[in-house]
């Protein structure tokens, strides 16, 4: 996950990410996410850099899905690395969650804290 680990090497020099490595981290943990708990029943949006539909369960096939969850990228990103947990990140506001599924804490983290494959791989 090099966009992320480059991502969260800026975050650690107190810099802000530039928007291409930012896009790039955040499509990184998008697919990483999808490709982890694979499905249609939750729909992750991360604007605006991506979305997608994970999480086994009801498909979802017409109008805005049932169970939906949004957040900024920086967010996404400190959830994706296990910087932020899920809980506390809606809790704070920082994600909007709606819907009986719409909950990611058993699927995340999806990288290391310095965005490290989490089998200890860059």
């Amino acid at each position: 996950m090099d966009a992320v680990a480059d991502a969260i090497a800026a975050i650690d020099n107190d810099e802000a990410p530039d928007r291409e490595t930012l896009k790039a981290a955040v499509r990184e943990l998008l697919k990483a996410l999808a490709d982890n708990a694979p499905g249609h029943s939750v729909e992750v949006r991360v604007p605006p850099y991506g979305a997608v539909q994970c999480v086994e369960g009801p498909r979802h096939r017409r109008g805005t899905p049932p169970n939906v969850i949004e957040c900024a990228p920086l967010v996404f990103l400190e959830l994706g690395t296990g910087r932020l947990g899920f809980a506390a990140a809606v809790a704070a506001g920082k994600v909007a969650a709606s819907g009986q599924r719409a909950d990611l804490s058993e699927h995340l983290p999806l990288a290391g804290p310095h965005g490290e494959d989490l089998d200890g791989n860059a």
